[in-house]
């Protein structure tokens, strides 16, 4: 029997964390500042649905709009400022940026212990290392589902498909330091489908709709889908959900997954970002 993993009550469950730990801050409320450059319309209601998770869990939210004209010197500018300004204590900025502005320079301008989406190239060397740091939300929230469902991971063949700077890689060096062995595919790699079928734990974020057929899961194995497609106006993941529903044991859902908990986490990022600035770092 598949345990469908409820995204929503699971996030809920960190946000009341979360409230419960800013609560307890002697100098707070932790504060966000969400610079959102142009007028992307995903992008915009990303940064509105981030603003009113933090105001509901104590923290205090600052939007920042600038236009689409921006230049890259600008932008930089204004993350210097934030970066120098004591009560932002979190900076994100909205991916993705306007043509003409190198992202790399911009999240490499954000202090590290400010750099709540973990993309500053110190916080990354950190993941690396397996040292305490910022990591990324998204990867964090995937290990936060198969802690909660007490998936194992010692020992176990985890399978990620997808390189990207923000989910693939970070998840993969996640569950090594977790000690399972991991094997990183992509689109190109040969022979995917049994490579898939030997994973334990498939953690699929390659961006291609219902790519990983039923056929390819594994019994009894943890299937994370971070796949955010639409296909004919509806959302689906790279999973094919049907498919996989009764093979694997743990399976997430498109919508109401790994995206309601990638949230979640930025706001325990955010909590974690106040307490380094106030010297906590046993947290």
């Amino acid at each position: 029997m598949t345990q469908v993993v409820d995204g929503k009550k699971l996030a809920e469950e960190v946000r009341a964390e979360v409230r419960e730990r800013v609560a307890k801050l002697e100098d707070g409320p932790p504060c966000l500042s969400a610079v959102l450059v142009g007028e992307n319309p995903a992008s915009g209601i990303y940064v509105r649905n981030k603003r009113r998770a933090c105001e509901a869990t104590g923290i205090r939210s600052i939007q920042i709009d600038l236009p689409e004209s921006t230049s890259e010197a600008s932008l930089v500018k204004e993350v210097e400022r934030l970066n120098a300004d004591p009560s932002v204590h979190g900076i994100l900025v909205q991916l993705p940026l306007p043509d003409g502005i190198n992202p790399y320079r911009v999240t490499g301008a954000i202090r590290p212990e400010k750099d709540i989406d973990g993309l500053h190239p110190e916080n990354v060397g950190k993941l690396v290392a397996g040292l305490p740091g910022l990591y990324p939300n998204t990867p964090l929230g995937i290990l936060h589902i198969l802690d909660r469902f007490e998936v194992p991971i010692e020992g176990r063949s985890a399978v990620v498909i997808g390189r990207s700077e923000i989910v693939g890689k970070p998840t993969a060096f996640l569950l090594l330091h977790r000690h399972a062995t991991v094997t990183l595919c992509h689109s190109r790699t040969r022979d995917l489908p049994e490579r898939v079928r030997e994973a334990d734990i498939l953690v699929a974020a390659v961006g291609r709709a219902k790519m990983v057929q039923g056929s390819w899961i594994k019994p009894g194995s943890a299937v994370i889908d971070v796949g955010m497609n639409r296909v004919d106006g509806k959302l689906c993941g790279d999973v094919d959900f049907d498919g996989a529903l009764g093979t694997a044991a743990v399976l997430t859902p498109v919508p109401g997954g790994v995206g309601l908990m990638t949230v979640a986490m930025l706001l325990r990022n955010t909590v974690r970002a106040f307490e380094l600035q106030h010297g906590v770092t046993d947290a």
